[in-house]
């Protein structure tokens, strides 16, 4: 089970149609890794699994005999100890040494199977670990400066121990601490770093619901775990391991970095900008920074400042007391030149461009430079409030209404993410069009790599701060507003991040909200995630997708009114990923057990509702066959949600809707019940199906209306648009079409213009195209569905046009679609695979399925598809591009297969050379 350590550069926002008015990141102007604020001399990665520079090893404390004195020293005996991956868990560390098996295979870490010891049952003593790693400190680097340490995340006691010293003691798992180490370092010579790292104090446990279906768990288990200050979800939840992971992600799960200064440190920029009304035409910023005094008697400074590639300097002298610490201030009054007018601002997705400045500062003593940062921030203004037709709450970026089309961003379950496997996962949310991350209360507070990407992509950051309504809260006033303030430190410098709420479906710690006030202010705030304008959720599981028409998803009553933060349905994962993640005799026959363990306790339905509805598609006679009519269900799923919450934007539609969160974005472990991409980042076909469906102007179809409506993202007026429908029955013969000219206005949709009059002896399944030309005749948006002639019955049955009836879609004909490709290097420095596809047959090509895979005949992940799973109508043409990094193709023989439902496989052999 290793982690993904392939390399990655510049993002390409694909999509299988780009507009001018797809406002978006460039591909050459998105990060592989975050911009540093400072040059850091060390960062301590592991050897083992990161490819650092660190060799760490560990041991549980209670087989350690010696004194910290003793193992924070050479004369350590670490006979017996075993190698340790940081960042990361101890679990982590543990499994990729053998001592545990993998926990994302079948129910390897079910709680009663006993094969990995829990915490709440072995104590946590059991998962108390000493950390240890060697360092240098070179002459040349260190000698008269003054030398730190940032601690960037530990869960969740920890003693910092240094050449035989105590430097620091540290709770709480988001905390980043920075220590002057300085007087503890020993100059080119060995060093000997040992972290004492113990668990949460209350580890929580399963609990049975005394609520709800059978059989079905309390989520966070018995609550007791929201005492500490942690990743809630670690012991449990209904979208992971219903039962947790077995030691809470115990361990040093950031990284450790070590930089110099002089003897004056600065640290965490911050830029306020008030942007004018109501032109948004002249911006008053306000810099700030820490500057901190280490030493021991006063000393005067210089802070000064620029803002690069303008004319912006500003300069300010202070004195900092004896081991002071100051916020220095900038002020618009003060410094009339940050008064800046015609700011470039930074808008979300699609709404314009994603503009960002770089701050610089410095600080000098007696002339002589201390030390320095340098940050990117945007000036943008981003407000809510409730004055809507049902108070339900909108934001409002620079004046502007945003209708939000976002999602529920989940961490992965062992913490084990870096900065490749977030790019990844922020390439393909890109992909997917989506305008917010909700960093959901269960969670974490993200990486800097997240951030940083959200600001360059555009995608606005819903920040939430680990409270939930499930869980207790924490006991500690102290260390929990110590970590918020934190972590509002840490991220509010970033433009995407638009939202603070204090905690999912609960209520805030005293003091929090005046604690983020105060360092903040620029952004909305509001106690929970279900109140001020927002609803509650559902629906959370499979259900009739017929029920997203006609909005009766949820047994709680309207779900698409207003702003609902959890709204969503699964993906069963493609054939592959799930091979990877239980024994083939478990796949099929479905092993309801198993299958339901990787299914939140059979939460989502999968190995039933889930079923029943691929076998409309017909019955499957293996794992292959049903796992690919699985896709169909999930695209069906996707598609219906987006376009529905699109068919009722804003004022349009039937009624008033300000945006919804998918619930929920990216699978924690391997899960049948997976997302728009697997956990092993295989994407499915809810990541296209997405794509299509947020496209900036798209035309949609209403399966319980059968009208086709147009949706516009953009803030450009759009005359003399043209949408065409054709209907095509079994036989791929077209039996109605229609087009219609009209005038597409700025972020509208326009509803129901045209209504497809089906044929009363159309074929049990047929197909619809649609089509959207701009007054040029430039193709803008499209769109396929498949439709049956089944009855809708009610949200309780399998049964509708978009649901029941599928299985005469066996009788399409085999064919093979014309494919041509070439083989180069883009300007990015990719490996690029275009290939060029026709259907030359009298019927569709349904569902085509492009992979690329490696020398050992398995899927190249990541791999970029500029779109798949899709389906082209006799005589249409299709370029798709795969991408990947050049570093990540190893001299060899790879493998294009081109396939779908009911085509000819094909298969071509490529040469990477050298």
């Amino acid at each position: 089970m290793k982690l993904i350590k392939t390399a990655f550069m510049a993002a390409a926002l694909f999509c299988s149609i780009l507009t001018a008015q797809a406002y978006g990141a460039h591909p050459s102007k998105i990060s592989k890794t975050a911009p540093q604020d400072r040059i850091y001399v060390q960062t301590l990665a592991s050897t083992y699994e990161h490819n650092g520079t660190a060799d760490w090893q560990m041991q549980q404390i209670g087989k350690v005999t010696q004194a910290p004195e003793t193992i924070s020293s050479p004369a350590c005996d670490t006979k017996g100890w075993i190698r340790a991956i940081v960042p990361g868990t101890v679990l982590h560390s543990l499994v990729e040494d053998g001592v545990y098996p993998d926990p994302y295979f079948g129910t390897n870490n079910k709680l009663d199977k006993k094969l990995i010891p829990d915490l709440a049952e072995s104590g946590r003593d059991f998962w108390s670990y000493w950390f240890r790693t060697t360092l240098q400190f070179p002459s040349e680097t260190h000698k008269g400066k003054r030398t730190w340490m940032q601690l960037e995340g530990i869960n969740y006691h920890s003693e910092v121990w240094l050449n035989g010293k105590l430097v620091t003691t540290y709770t709480g798992m988001f905390w980043e601490e920075k220590v002057d180490i300085t007087d503890y370092i020993i100059l080119d010579k060995e060093n000997v770093l040992a972290i004492k790292v113990l668990p949460i104090d209350a580890a929580g446990t399963l609990m049975p619901k005394s609520w709800g279906a059978t059989n079905e768990w309390h989520n966070g288990g018995d609550g007791v775990i929201g005492r500490n200050v942690t990743m809630l979800m670690s012991v449990g939840w209904d979208f992971t391991f219903h039962d947790g992971i077995r030691d809470r992600n115990t361990g040093i799960w950031k990284d450790i970095k070590i930089y110099t200064t002089g003897n004056v440190e600065i640290e965490y920029p911050f830029v306020k900008t008030v942007l004018s009304h109501p032109d948004y035409d002249k911006a008053a910023a306000t810099v700030s920074v820490e500057a901190r005094n280490t030493l021991t008697r006063p000393v005067k400074i210089k802070v000064e400042g620029q803002i690069e590639g303008t004319d912006i300097l500003f300069t300010k002298e202070s004195t900092l007391d004896r081991g002071e610490k100051q916020e220095v201030v900038f002020t618009p009054e003060e410094f009339p030149q940050l008064n800046i007018d015609n700011p470039r601002l930074w808008w979300p997705v699609n709404k314009g461009e994603q503009n960002l400045y770089t701050l610089k500062l410095r600080v000098s003593c007696n002339g002589v430079l201390s030390d320095s940062l340098s940050t990117r921030f945007g000036i943008r203004e981003i407000r809510a409030d409730r004055n809507t037709p049902d108070q339900s709450k909108t934001f409002y970026v620079n004046g502007k209404q945003i209708f939000i089309l976002g999602t529920n961003w989940i961490p992965e379950a062992m913490c084990r993410s870096n900065d490749e496997r977030m790019y990844t996962e922020l390439r393909y949310t890109a992909q997917t069009g989506i305008n917010m991350l909700r960093l959901w209360g269960g969670g974490i507070t993200e990486s800097e790599q997240f951030y940083s990407l959200c600001d360059e992509l555009g995608i606005l950051v819903w920040e939430e701060f680990w409270m939930t309504g499930d869980t207790q809260h924490p006991v500690d006033q102290g260390v929990y507003l110590k970590n918020v303030a934190s972590a509002v430190k840490r991220t509010r410098i970033h433009p995407s991040l638009a939202f603070y709420v204090s905690s999912n479906e609960s209520s805030f710690t005293q003091g929090a909200p005046e604690i983020i006030q105060a360092l903040d202010g620029t952004r909305p705030y509001q106690h929970q995630s279900e109140c001020d304008g927002i609803h509650d959720g559902s629906p959370y599981k499979q259900v009739n997708p017929m029920t997203y028409y006609e909005n009766t998803a949820s047994d709680r009553g309207s779900r698409i009114d207003g702003f609902n933060p959890e709204y969503g349905a699964p993906c069963i994962p493609t054939v592959e990923c799930l091979r990877e993640m239980m024994d083939e005799k478990d796949l099929w026959p479905i092993n309801k057990e198993v299958w339901d363990y990787l299914d939140g306790n059979g939460f989502d339905k999968m190995a039933t509702l889930y079923k029943e509805m691929t076998d409309c598609y017909g019955e499957s006679g293996n794992i292959d066959e049903y796992a690919q009519r699985g896709q169909f269900v999930g695209a069906v799923n996707y598609k219906g949600i987006f376009e529905t919450w699109r068919y009722n934007k804003l004022y349009c539609g039937d009624r008033f809707t300000s945006g919804f969160l998918f619930w929920y974005h990216n699978s924690p472990m391997r899960q049948v019940q997976g997302r728009m991409w697997d956990w092993s980042l295989e994407p499915t076909a809810a990541l296209f199906a997405t794509a299509n469906a947020t496209e900036p102007q798209h035309p949609i179809f209403d399966y319980l209306k059968n009208t086709v409506s147009v949706a516009n993202e953009s803030f450009e007026d759009f005359t003399d648009c043209t949408v065409q429908v054709s209907v095509f029955d079994l036989n791929s013969k077209v039996v109605w079409n229609a087009e219609k000219k009209f005038n597409l206005e700025a972020d509208k949709t326009e509803c129901d213009l045209i209504t497809i009059p089906f044929p009363e002896d159309i074929s049990p399944v047929h197909f619809i195209k649609l089509r959207l030309f701009n007054n040029s005749g430039k193709e803008i948006g499209s769109n396929f569905y498949w439709r049956s002639t089944d009855k809708y019955l009610g949200r309780n049955t399998v049964s509708g046009p978009c649901t029941g009836g599928f299985q005469d879609i066996n009788k399409l004909p085999i064919i093979k679609v014309d494919a041509k490709y070439s083989v180069g290097i883009d300007e990015n420095g990719e490996n690029t695979v275009t290939v060029r596809l026709a259907n030359k047959n009298k019927s569709i090509a349904f569902f085509t399925r492009l992979q690329w895979l490696g020398p050992d005949g398995k899927p190249m992940r990541p791999s970029f598809y500029s779109d798949n799973f899709f389906s082209l109508i006799p005589g249409e043409k299709k370029t798709v591009t795969i991408s990947n990094l050049k570093e990540n193709l190893a001299p060899g023989t790879y493998t294009l297969v081109i396939g779908g439902f009911h085509q000819k496989e094909q298969r071509y052999q490529i040469t990477i050379k050298d």
